[in-house]
Order: structure tokens, then C-alpha cells, then sequence
């Protein structure tokens, strides 16, 4: 019954972490009107789906299935937060999909235009939490779920 409800909490609390995530991600995008990169845009996914992934974990416990699919996810998450993180620290490139692609018109309209839909660089922090930009955060939080999922999984199997 004590591993029942163990792994229950870790669903729960990786399906609370996940939603208050995206509610915060909106709420920093609308109510503060900080704009995400497209970086930013695409950490929001692995979270996303998690809250999935726990419903199912949750109510389907027995299968270990959806801790294995929780720890691919966040370990993905935490790449991505790691290549985001090292972009804003200038140890990597911007990939294309970080750049604008407005050099190439030549047309005076569809270059205003298109300056209005301009997303941010993946390179500028224009929002700090406690002093991490939210990339860096995410990887911290992405890790620990992965972290936990794997200390859960050992135990699981040494049972």
C-alpha cells in the first residue's frame, strides 16, 4: 500500500509542477508581456505532455510504463533547457529557427509586417525568476524529475 501511494504523490506532484509550469508560462507571456522565444515556445511540450502522461500514470500505476515515459520526457526537456541555457550563455549558436528571417525581403510591407511577429531571440533573457532566466530553471526542474524517476524506477526493481 506505501508503494501505491508513493508513486501516486509522484504523479500528483509531477502533474502539479507541469500545470503550475504552464500557467506561469502564460501568465509571464500575457500578463507580463514578456514574448517567448521559440526556445521558450518548445520547452513548454515536454510539460504538456506529462500532464498526460500522470493522468494515465496515476490511474494505471501498476504499469511502469508511464514512469519510464516521464523520465524520456524530462530527460529530453533537460536537453533542450541545456542548449536553451547555453545559447543565453553564448556557448553555443542560435539555431535558424532563433534568428529572424526578415533579411531576405525585399518588400518595404512584408517587412513591417513581419517585424510585428518577430519572437525574441533564444540568446536575450528578458524575464528572471530569483535571478535564472526561465531555461535555467526549467533544466533545474528537469533534472530533479528525472532524478526522482530514476530513484523510483531503481527502487521498483530492487524490490
Amino acid at each position: 500500500m506505501e508503494k501505491i501511494l508513493t508513486i501516486k504523490k509522484f504523479y500528483l506532484l509531477i502533474f502539479l509542477i507541469s500545470t503550475i509550469s504552464l500557467l506561469g508560462a502564460v501568465f509571464i507571456e500575457n500578463v507580463l508581456e514578456q514574448s517567448p522565444c521559440r526556445l521558450c515556445l518548445y520547452q513548454r511540450i515536454p510539460y504538456l505532455i506529462s500532464i498526460f502522461i500522470c493522468f494515465f500514470g496515476f490511474n494505471y500505476y501498476k504499469n511502469f510504463l508511464w514512469m519510464y515515459l516521464l523520465l524520456i520526457l524530462f530527460i529530453i526537456s533537460a536537453i533542450l533547457a541545456g542548449y536553451h541555457v547555453g545559447i543565453e550563455n553564448s556557448i553555443f549558436e542560435e539555431f535558424s529557427g532563433c534568428t529572424s528571417e526578415n533579411i531576405n525581403i525585399t518588400n518595404k510591407l512584408d517587412l513591417l509586417n513581419n517585424l510585428k511577429k518577430t519572437m525574441p531571440s533564444c540568446k536575450n533573457v528578458d524575464f528572471r525568476l530569483f535571478g535564472l532566466s526561465l531555461a535555467t530553471i526549467n533544466l533545474i526542474i528537469s533534472l530533479i524529475i528525472s532524478a526522482i524517476s530514476i530513484t523510483l524506477i531503481k527502487y521498483e526493481k530492487n524490490k
